[in-house]
């Protein structure tokens, strides 16, 4: 049954540039723990694949971050694909009442073999101190030119012999991943730590322009005027 459903998704989603990987929500997730789930992801291409596509036909209905949307619009049409399933869909900017994460996205993406999560306990030699050190995924084929958008999940599915691949260990020596938690702690806005490998694809000019720009000011690079922000439908 799960692999209909990840080819059902790999079909769906892999045009719009988008990656869909299984694994069990064991960890901090209310669905028991053998539900079958998907961390997904957007590489390079989604932006030309999908963004482009969604801005130029809804241009008049994009009031708030037009990624947000556009993934939140091929996430939750999804759930047509599979009309005799229940399809719970969260997404990477939702919060609990408390402030926190609806979900752990790294650790998604690094359980479901998408991604390794390099933290501060990956190096030996710890040279921080005190200092508070975040880790940061990096994708075997993109480097860190890619961003975990949202979780699928199907609560009617239970696949408890699922088979977890092992995420890619593709910055295995000790100087490098301290060079990456040092490139994404410290210097994070020159995204140097997204080619800590050599990288098969990564964002476009255009697009690192459009991921640099301030939120307010990004309708302008994708030809929406700031009147289309504030328009509300009911």
């Amino acid at each position: 049954m799960e692999r209909r459903v990840a080819e059902r998704l790999r079909s769906t989603l892999g045009p719009l540039g988008l990656e869909a990987h299984a694994f069990k929500p064991a960890f901090h997730l209310p669905y028991p723990d053998d539900t079958l789930a998907f961390v997904v992801l957007s590489t390079p291409s989604m932006f030309d694949k999908a963004l482009k596509p969604f801005v130029n036909k809804e241009r008049l209905k994009i009031i708030r971050d037009p990624v947000d949307q556009c993934v939140s619009h091929h996430l939750s049409s999804v759930k047509e694909k599979f009309p005799d399933q229940r399809v719970d869909v969260m997404f990477d900017y939702e919060m609990l009442p408390s402030r926190k994460p609806k979900f752990l996205a790294q650790t998604a993406a690094h359980v479901a073999g998408a991604a390794y999560y390099y933290q501060r306990k990956d190096v030996k030699l710890d040279p921080w101190g005190k200092k508070k050190i975040f880790g940061v995924c990096i994708h075997p084929k993109y480097g860190g030119w890619f961003a975990i958008r949202g979780l699928l999940l199907f609560p009617d599915i239970q696949v408890p012999f699922l088979v977890q691949p092992a995420p890619v260990d593709c910055v295995s020596k000790e100087e490098k991943r301290i060079e990456l938690l040092e490139q994404f702690n410290f210097h994070w806005q020159d995204g140097r730590y997204r080619d800590i490998i050599e990288v098969k694809e990564r964002y476009s000019e255009e697009q690192r322009a459009y991921f640099a720009t301030p939120p307010a000011e990004r309708f302008r690079l994708l030809g929406l005027s700031q009147e289309a922000q504030r328009i509300t439908f009911h």
